[in-house]
């Protein structure tokens, strides 16, 4: 083999490896914003719900923290990240997130609930756990580089 193939052929591997690992670190990213997107989409979805209680959520299915999105990426292909500081961050505090859920159904289901700012504002630990959720994720992105 003449020495020019050789080498191009070296140079093809190189670049075909430098490739492999982009794509890594791509998959790294979209499963982080995979994450963040399944939790805000459960947050409207509670959301929605308060806006008319019709007990098509159960509170006791609510509070399961692997059911959702992010919970079966969580305890799936998430689970990748369970050596990092901040995964079991985010595994307790999307469980907390849950627990708070299925207090805010449970409570809208029984007509206990009167106000949505108050079930999940700013303030609510609804909002409190939901925001501990994310800025886990965010964490566990920065912990992959």
């Amino acid at each position: 083999m003449p020495a020019f193939c050789a080498e191009e052929e070296k140079q093809q591997r190189r670049v075909t490896s430098l490739a492999r690992k982009c794509e890594t670190e791509m998959e790294k990213f979209v499963d982080f914003d995979q994450a963040i997107a399944a939790h805000a989409s459960w947050k409207a979805k509670l959301r929605a719900y308060l806006k008319k209680p019709d007990h098509s959520l159960k509170a006791i299915e609510v509070q399961s923290d692997s059911k959702c999105a992010l919970g079966q990426w969580i305890y799936g292909e998430g689970k990748r990240w369970s050596a990092t500081p901040n995964y079991e961050i985010l595994r307790k505090e999307h469980a907390r997130f849950h627990r708070a859920a299925a207090e805010v159904v449970g409570k809208a289901d029984s007509g206990q609930l009167a106000d949505e700012e108050v079930a999940v504002g700013s303030k609510s630990e609804f909002m409190v756990a939901s925001a501990a959720v994310v800025n886990a994720i965010t964490r566990m992105r920065l912990d992959a580089h």
